[in-house]
């Protein structure tokens, strides 16, 4: 039997002899490979980014709001747009009589135009907060201060604003101080945030924070509050702060004890697991498609191979004459083609990191390879060559050395 050196040497040898019919072999299966691994780092970075953007709640924060925070049923989302809205006397209540909880602030938003020295924004998204979610909010004040509580009180027309607002209405100054024309309102300009980015798709930095009584001048009884709890001190405190949200809502709303809430509680998990609920079917058929090419670069392979037996069967009928066992010519062949698969994967899985790099610093999407799913995209590079080069390895081995060589 010939050592291991030696069937490497002859396989490199085969393989050096067909570069053309190699690399267009190596390219089918770099793209297979390449797909599997981009669309794993798709995978493990749409779920980072959905945590890092969507759900930006800290993890000692939890919602309650009239609607769903997210939801898949239409139905349900239409059911509670006919509920009681969540008031300032909720809020009043709640920071009142919840034990448990360390803090309590206020959110309600709107949509309105933005305009500055002849420059205009549309679909400006306007939120009112009370001065305490200066406390609760993740968003990171890049430039001046937050609410205090006299803005608040009195209804000051001042505002904080997104990063976007103060690229497209303030170019080439800082607007810290300037006075600009929102919802049809004067407002000067104390603070700007920290630029967010998109989320799939969505600009999420074209809005400006006012104070809550400010909203309310402005909108009246026409929106609806969303009330923000901060809790410290622990998960059990933190589900107890909800229970006792949750029977202080019901008590106010008159709701009896078989009654279903009309109020949603929301967290950042609540918001992680919904989206993962929602991406898994959706991601799951991206990999099978990208497993499917991987799979096509396999037969290529295969058919390749097979081309190659029949075009070196005087080759093997020698090899046989000379000693070769059945094993060696199987062992020949299978090196061949695991050698081209472990070629493709290593090209695949430099692509697939090259794609995750351009992705990461051309966008704010949170690409990465990690070392599992490099290491995932070769070993299934070896297996693809080792499952469709036995067939033709196989077939190279029986064949009869004396019939091999009158053909060849």
């Amino acid at each position: 039997m010939m050592r291991a050196s030696d069937t490497l040497g002859q396989a490199f040898a085969a393989l050096r002899a067909h570069t053309m019919r190699v690399a267009l072999t190596v390219v089918g299966l770099t793209m297979g490979v390449a797909t599997v691994i981009t669309v794993m780092t798709l995978v493990q970075g749409a779920n980072r980014y959905v945590e890092q953007k969507i759900a930006n709640l800290g993890s000692n924060v939890f919602q309650v709001a009239r609607t769903p925070f997210a939801a898949t049923d239409f139905e349900l989302v239409l059911k509670a747009l006919r509920y009681k809205h969540i008031e300032p006397d909720d809020l009043t209540a709640v920071t009142e009589l919840c034990t448990e909880c360390t803090a309590v602030g206020a959110t309600a938003s709107f949509t309105a135009r933005a305009q500055f020295e002849g420059r205009e924004l549309s679909d400006v998204n306007v939120i009112g907060e009370s001065a305490n979610m200066g406390n609760i909010d993740t968003r990171t004040i890049e430039e001046g201060r937050f609410l205090n509580e006299i803005e608040d009180k009195h209804a000051t027309a001042v505002c904080l604003i997104g990063s976007k607002l103060a690229e497209e209405l303030f170019p080439g100054r800082n607007p810290i101080g300037s006075v600009f024309r929102l919802a049809q309102r004067e407002f000067t300009v104390i603070g700007i945030f920290e630029k967010i980015g998109s989320v799939l798709g969505q600009e999420q930095d074209n809005f400006a924070v006012i104070p809550l009584t400010t909203f309310l001048h402005i909108r009246g009884a026409r929106s609806s509050l969303t009330l923000n709890v901060l809790v410290e001190g622990g998960e059990t405190k933190f589900e107890n702060a909800q229970d006792q949200v949750k029977l202080l809502m019901r008590a106010r709303r008159h709701l009896a004890g078989n009654q279903a809430d009309d109020f949603f509680i929301g967290t950042k998990d609540s918001y992680i697991e919904l989206w993962k609920s929602i991406s898994t079917a959706f991601f799951a058929v991206f990999i099978m498609v990208s497993v499917i090419s991987a799979v096509v670069g396999g037969i290529v392979i295969m058919n390749v191979m097979l081309v190659s037996v029949t075009e070196r069967t005087k080759e093997i009928g020698v090899r046989r004459a000379v000693g070769a066992s059945q094993r060696d010519i199987m062992r020949q062949f299978l090196s061949e083609s695991v050698m081209q698969c472990i070629v493709g994967g290593v090209v695949g899985v430099a692509v697939g990191f090259l794609f995750a790099v351009a992705l990461r610093t051309f966008t704010s999407f949170p690409a990465e390879v990690q070392t599992w799913v490099a290491v995932l995209g070769v070993a299934l590079s070896c297996g693809i060559g080792l499952f469709f080069g036995i067939y033709p390895a196989v077939r190279a081995a029986r064949l009869d050395p004396v019939e091999a060589l009158r053909k060849g």
